[in-house]
């Protein structure tokens, strides 16, 4: 515990326990939930956890035994391989419907575990999610607001563009940045291994391990691209539906997000197919095959990973603070681009990733454009660059190192 990050979730986890009868804690694997609750909790509550077949199997042979012997306030770890205790947990809080912080539960499967618990425990549980780290929270500013909501800002992390690489490739599961000597690859190998193994083999149409393992590398190499799943499945030699099945399998499971495209009452076409990134640039890295930062930031993908660091970054910075993000990207027919539109209240706010460390005032080009076409509902703009620099480049647009996102 010595070695723990504050996670900006905390207060969140604090304020629905003294709201909710339950508490939903979902996420990939080593996200680090179990630890945020021990730190929350420490020995005042107990924790129970779901993985051993034999504390399983109790929780499926008598339920209300099992849940009498784990009485309120109880977390629960891992109930995704025991959802059958949602009922029985259901009828436990409504006994006591005005009791708050019954029941904490975490799980790292999102799309068997949500239906159940969207069927048991409507409006007695707050769903929250805790993806790996933020980089807020790596640098020990969990609290500190994106930068266009017009609040002081403390002193962001300065770092160098060879530093921040280093760190794309490392990550930000907590594993690793608890544990600094600890060898990257080596633990991203075996996660990667250890997810295959548990949590695809738990969820819907996977046959062939291997053959998803290079789905999952294919995927990764088109990051950032709109997604053309024709050429995908016909590429790692999988039907459209299998490739479209395997995906929902990856962004149910915390591995990647899909960004859809804005719409607006445009003359123009706006393109339909949506992006895809991943939630841990270090994976990413470690899927495409990138082992040194160097290559990794001179390479043909820097774009790419850059705006997926992006892209992750803001999503994990939403959702750590328990909001549900409302994020798109802007492409039209005819190739203008912006990377990500973030949904405000007082409008979108666009961002622009480019993998350089001297921000110019061509790269605001894009968001001018966007701006033409928009009009008033587009906030002011943002270039995050890989520099150390803030500089504004006109058109309303400022350039940002991503210590200060």
């Amino acid at each position: 515990m010595s070695n723990y990050i504050p996670r900006s979730l905390e207060p969140v986890v604090r304020q629905a326990a003294a709201e909710f009868p339950a508490v939903v804690l979902v996420g990939p694997r080593q996200s680090g939930k179990t630890t945020l609750l021990h730190r929350l909790y420490g020995g005042s509550v107990r924790l129970v956890s779901l993985e051993p077949p034999d504390v399983r199997a109790a929780a499926s042979i008598d339920p209300r035994g099992f849940l009498e012997l784990h009485r309120p306030p109880v977390i629960l770890d891992e109930v995704q391989y025991a959802p059958d205790l949602l009922p029985y947990i259901k009828e436990r809080i409504d006994q006591r419907r005005s009791a708050a912080g019954q029941y904490i539960l975490t799980g790292s499967q999102n799309l068997l575990l949500m239906e159940r618990v969207s069927e048991s425990l409507a409006g007695r549980a707050a769903v929250l999610r805790l993806l790996p780290l933020s980089n807020r929270e790596l640098v020990g500013q969990p609290e500190r607001p994106l930068p266009w909501e017009g609040q002081s800002m403390p002193s962001a992390h300065s770092q160098t563009a060879p530093a921040l690489w280093k760190q794309i490739l490392r990550g930000y599961y907590p594993e690793l940045a608890a544990s600094p000597t600890r060898e990257a690859r080596l633990w991203q190998a075996s996660y990667v291994q250890t997810y295959l193994e548990r949590d695809v083999r738990n969820l819907r149409n996977v046959g062939d391990l291997s053959q998803f393992q290079a789905f999952l590398r294919a995927l990764a190499a088109r990051c950032a691209q709109l997604l053309n799943l024709s050429g995908l499945a016909r590429d790692v030699g999988v039907s459209v539906n299998t490739a479209r099945d395997w995906l929902s399998i990856l962004e149910a499971s915390f591995q990647v997000l899909v960004l859809r495209p804005y719409f607006a009452n445009l003359s123009k076409r706006l393109v339909k197919t949506p992006k895809v990134y991943f939630t841990d640039s270090g994976l990413l890295c470690y899927l495409v095959g990138l082992r040194d930062p160097e290559h990794a930031a001179a390479g043909p993908m820097a774009g790419a990973i850059l705006e997926n660091l992006v892209v992750a970054e803001v999503w994990k910075a939403l959702w750590h603070r328990g909001e549900q993000p409302a994020l798109h990207f802007w492409r039209t027919a005819m190739g203008s681009e912006v990377d990500l539109l973030v949904e405000t209240r007082a409008g979108l706010v666009p961002i622009e990733a480019k993998a350089s460390a001297t921000p110019r005032p061509d790269m605001a080009y894009q968001i001018a454009a966007l701006r033409r076409d928009l009009g008033e509902a587009i906030q002011p703009g943002w270039v995050i660059h890989t520099g150390d620099i803030t500089l504004p480049l006109g058109e309303g647009v400022t350039a940002l190192p991503f210590g200060r996102l």
